[in-house]
């Protein structure tokens, strides 16, 4: 069975990368959309000049950039406030923020209760 062809709101990848920033905007939702519009900030600019750059494996903090369609199959590493976490693009990724995609808060699991904390524990031995 043939993989189905990536369309974003009725555009192929190729024609999404051929396309420039501000067309690219009107097919997103506002928020990103005012983003790109009123333009980019300078950690914004160094980033994408990075990605064209370098390609892979480019460190940012930015994490309140718009995925765009050059980034598509890049791997970009987002601070997450601790260390820099790999982040691979896709194309379901595009007019998200970087941010969305990188956790700052560890999942919490809770246990069972240590010694203390119900009454009844407090008689129980430690070993």
């Amino acid at each position: 069975m043939a993989k189905k062809e990536f369309t974003f709101y009725g555009k192929t990848l190729d024609e999404l990368k051929k396309m420039g920033h501000n067309e690219f905007a009107e097919y997103l939702r506002s928020r990103s959309k005012r983003s790109i519009t009123r333009g980019f900030t300078e950690a914004q600019k160094r980033l994408i000049t990075k990605l064209e750059k370098k390609g892979n494996n480019v460190k940012t903090h930015c994490r309140n950039m718009v995925i765009l369609p050059m980034m598509v199959g890049k791997t970009i590493k987002v601070h997450n406030g601790k260390a820099f976490v790999p982040l691979t693009i896709q194309e379901e990724m595009l007019g998200h923020f970087v941010g969305e995609f990188v956790f700052t808060r560890n999942r919490v699991a809770h246990n069972s209760p240590g010694v203390g904390a119900t009454r009844s524990s407090s008689s129980v031995s430690v070993k």
